[in-house]
């Protein structure tokens, strides 16, 4: 009977926990900006603030696929241990850069406008980040990998129509391409943004 009891607990902790996960494109937004915002507008101290913002972008961003995005065409042209290095570079150099930009904002107030499916892979979940005394408004697009419907993950953050992935993509493909495509160039100015 005791363990009867405990699958049944089992099963509907698990049953909540899909629940908790199955989420659609909008509804993960207001859960990241409610999250961040707690966390934001909290009297932690910066550190700890910046790791929690962390722990929210590990889980809600695919952090890989913007990794492989912005190495564009020089992807297909480094070798495995090249492609890992950089991997391991990127995610600490976008944790490290977007905790840096959060963690000076004490209460950001974001409101979710609307949603459009793009297709299948992708959906585009438009947002407001409300005027303050200091900001003007800003208009916020989010665009969610959808592939998985069960883990919607964020893979792009288009601000005032302006695509943060492609202006990283943009800036690591002149540093390759001003040092003769040696991807090294890119390892070493990731590293020195890293020691900062």
């Amino acid at each position: 009977m005791k363990l009867i009891k405990h699958l049944i607990i089992f099963l509907f902790l698990l049953n909540l926990n899909n629940i908790l996960y199955a989420k659609n494109p909008s509804a993960l937004i207001n859960e990241i900006v409610d999250n961040a915002a707690s966390i934001l507008s909290s009297e932690d101290p910066v550190e700890s603030k910046i790791i929690k913002l962390n722990a929210i972008a590990e889980r809600s961003v695919d952090i890989n696929g913007i990794g492989l995005y912005t190495l564009g065409k020089y992807r297909k042209s480094i070798n495995d241990e090249q492609k890992s290095k950089y991997q391991k570079l990127f995610k600490s150099y976008f944790l490290k850069s977007f905790s840096s930009r959060l963690v000076d904002y004490t209460n950001p107030k974001i409101n979710v406008v609307s949603q459009k499916k793009i297709n299948d892979k992708y959906t585009i979940v438009n947002s407001i980040l409300e005027a303050t005394s200091k900001r003007p408004q800003v208009k916020i697009d989010w665009r969610i990998y959808t592939k998985n419907p069960d883990r919607p993950l964020i893979r792009d953050l288009i601000v005032e129509g302006l695509s943060l992935a492609r202006t990283q993509k943009e800036e690591f493909n002149s540093i390759i391409q001003n040092n003769d495509g040696d991807i090294n160039a890119l390892f070493k100015t990731l590293e020195e943004f890293l020691i900062k």
